[in-house]
């Protein structure tokens, strides 16, 4: 199968490859309590979980991975991909049975076993960029699998992922997703269907339309003013029960990520306020999704589609000279 991406929509508009630059990673994709961790450290040093009333296994993490792999080849043929950045949380340890009464202190390697309740990655084009002011941007596609949120007390039933494609800010390496780039939750049954579900993806996926969204919020600004009633509003909406006036731009952001946008207002070095305080929503949109990377691996993805949905819903307001909640 080749395609460029959203052929379907457009096919008159091929992503051009592009010379750039190799930068180090100043901070993960992700922060919380995850780890780094390979793709072959999952393939053989992991066990499998599986349904324990019919002991069927689950979808690993490996083959979640190198399923989106496989996808973005097969789409995006034109296109070189890097490895997977993958980060992990929440270990879950166990013993093999001849280490059934063993002391802790006892134990040899080859008697442990683990695998990781939460897994995130990111697999990123390094040819596919774009820019959106002084900010370098990198196609990238990634996904989330958490095994908390499957019943793995019962039989065997359909899985659930989280899949998205979008960019990573090489600046920062946050990660800036669209709704239309993001699956909250692909449910299947194996992994041919878990293929197929991320080709749909990955092939209506409107790179351009995306990009356009993101340049235009450069175009509008916040005053100091507008940007601590903003703060204020972030905070009183939390105990809000969501049946007020400002239930459409509803954002699952908790306090101290607040306080983290506030910080980053005053001292990131490549998104605070400028001398007079004035902040384009280009900017806060990266103070959100910078602030959102302390989010656990299951409620990360979400929080950075949210940050994208809230900032795209302000520009509009300012855009369209409507009331709106959270704007003075």
């Amino acid at each position: 199968m080749e395609l460029v991406l959203n052929q379907t929509h457009r096919n008159d508009t091929v992503i051009q490859p592009e010379e750039i630059e190799i930068s180090s990673k100043p901070s993960p994709f992700i922060e919380a309590n995850t780890k780094p961790v390979t793709l072959n450290h999952l393939i053989d040093d992991t066990i499998l979980p599986v349904f324990a009333k019919d002991n069927e296994s689950t979808i690993s993490h490996a083959e979640f991975i190198k399923s989106a792999e496989k996808a973005a080849k097969d789409v995006l043929v034109n296109y070189r991909i890097d490895s997977p950045d993958i980060r992990v949380s929440h270990t879950i340890k166990g013993r093999t049975p001849n280490a059934i009464g063993k002391p802790v202190k006892e134990l040899l390697e080859h008697e442990k076993t683990i695998y990781y309740e939460r897994m995130a990655f990111v697999i990123e084009l390094p040819e596919v960029t774009r820019k959106i002011g002084n900010n370098k941007l990198r196609l990238c596609i990634g996904g989330v699998r958490a095994y908390n949120q499957e019943n793995l007390y019962s039989k065997k039933t359909i899985e659930k992922f989280k899949v998205f494609i979008g960019f990573k800010n090489l600046v920062c390496t946050n990660l800036c997703i669209s709704t239309d780039g993001f699956k909250e939750e692909i449910r299947v049954s194996n992994r041919n269907e878990l293929y197929q579900k991320i080709v749909e993806l990955i092939s209506y996926y409107d790179y351009e339309h995306h990009i356009n969204q993101m340049l235009d919020f450069t175009n509008h600004r916040l005053t100091q003013e507008q940007f601590s009633h903003l703060i204020g509003k972030l905070k009183l909406s939390q105990y809000d029960n969501g049946d007020g006036q400002n239930a459409k731009l509803k954002f699952d952001i908790n306090d101290k990520q607040i306080n983290n946008v506030a910080r980053g207002y005053l001292l990131d070095s490549n998104f605070k306020g400028d001398e007079n305080g004035s902040l384009n929503l280009w900017n806060l949109y990266n103070l959100f999704t910078g602030a959102a990377k302390s989010s656990y691996i299951d409620s990360f993805l979400q929080r950075q589609k949210q940050a994208f949905e809230f900032t795209h819903k302000l520009a509009n307001s300012i855009k369209n000279e409507e009331p709106n909640y959270y704007l003075i």
